[in-house]
């Protein structure tokens, strides 16, 4: 698994160690290219025209940023030696967009003919079945991929149909909007059909690819609680309904598996993030980012927060690298892949951490390969 990938930020020695593993499949679960413009110098020390440092907004440049980005022969390897399943988040389009509402709200006007661009171009360059044609500003991307009775993939969409970020986006507390039963991050439609699929599967586990974090992540180490408006944190509702409505199906091996936060994370997702005691519903394997950010740090501010604040995380690393997951009827195993460096070629990889998951033992256990915390 793998998520943002800034062309700028760093070099993707990350996607090459990638395709020397082997596996079956990559799943990309967001920020495949970013829409800022890309200027000369940097990491990769490049000579690029001046009309690539702007901001990309209409179809040709749009298809320049891919052309640009797949440039890269690492990124290449990576595609040419494995099967790519894919969804977008919001790099592709524009950061922290929702549905029919640019993420700047000084740049609204034109954005459906943006947002049809961008999903044009993201269609021509990546591997996607014919129904997900996009048809102008809508495209259809949740779908479903099935193992045998081994692992059901389904592929969510949680940019094309959300409300509106409560709270003005940022980080918030609980609040009316990101509490209200009525607002959504799937929509109703893809909503009813994720619960459809657990009614019908009789996979050993179930697997959201989905873009942003599910596990609720308070960065405030006090009593106050401080949450993402623009993850599940800010849709509680919708992500109480999932998670009750797989558990009500009879799903005992839930697994998330999340980018976004440019972090790894091995977490359980509770029931009640305010009683201890409340029962897991989900594990959540969240991947680092390739290479936005730059090198990184073993941990950061964020991560000593985020393990400080919530005892249901219980592995956070600021590296960049990906995720490997190795699995099998009786046990789910997740590797965390880290390079030390992004700056300058050459990076080798190692494993940072190892955490499974046990069928019918909701949650993530240490195994192994370094420090837990």
């Amino acid at each position: 698994m793998a998520s943002c990938a800034n062309f700028a930020s760093g070099l993707y020695t990350a996607y090459g160690h990638m395709a020397d593993e082997d596996v079956d499949l990559v799943v990309h679960v967001g920020d495949y290219i970013y829409e800022g413009g890309v200027g000369n110098g940097g990491v990769r020390g490049l000579e690029v025209p001046a009309w690539l440092g702007a901001e990309t907004i209409r179809l040709a440049r749009y298809r320049q940023q891919y052309a640009l980005y797949r440039s890269d022969l690492d990124l290449q390897a990576a595609h040419a030696a494995h099967p790519w399943v894919v969804t977008l988040d919001d790099h592709e389009v524009d950061n922290d967009w929702a549905d029919e509402l640019n993420g700047n709200a000084n740049q609204q006007e034109g954005f459906l003919q943006r947002r049809a661009d961008a999903f044009r171009a993201y269609y021509e360059n990546l591997p996607l079945r014919a129904s997900a044609t996009p048809q102008g500003p809508d495209m259809q991307l949740y779908r479903t991929l099935q193992y045998g009775d081994l692992l059901e993939l389904n592929v969510l969409d949680t940019r094309q149909y959300r409300d509106d970020q409560p709270a003005g986006g940022g980080r918030a507390a609980p609040n009316p909007g990101s509490l209200a039963e009525d607002h959504t991050m799937m929509g109703w439609e893809q909503e009813a059909w994720l619960l459809d699929r657990f009614d019908r599967s009789r996979a050993t586990w179930q697997v959201l690819a989905n873009q942003a974090p599910m596990a609720e992540t308070d960065m405030d180490t006090g009593e106050a609680v401080s949450l993402f408006m623009d993850p599940w944190d800010g849709y509680d509702a919708n992500r109480r309904r999932v998670l009750e409505g797989a558990q009500q199906r009879g799903v005992e091996n839930l697994i998330v598996l999340t980018g976004d936060r440019h972090r790894h994370h091995a977490s359980n997702i509770k029931a009640d993030y305010r009683d201890p005691d409340a029962p897991t519903m989900a594990s959540e394997y969240m991947c680092t980012a390739i290479s936005t950010e730059g090198d990184g740090a073993d941990q950061d501010g964020y991560c000593r927060n985020s393990l400080a604040a919530n005892p249901h995380i219980k592995f956070a690393n600021y590296r960049r690298g990906y995720v490997r997951a190795t699995v099998t009827p009786d046990l789910w195993t997740t590797d965390f892949r880290v390079v030390p460096y992004v700056s300058r070629p050459g990076a080798p990889i190692s494993t940072r951490a190892t955490y499974v998951t046990e069928p019918g033992v909701p949650g993530v256990r240490f195994a192994g390969e370094g420090p837990a915390g």
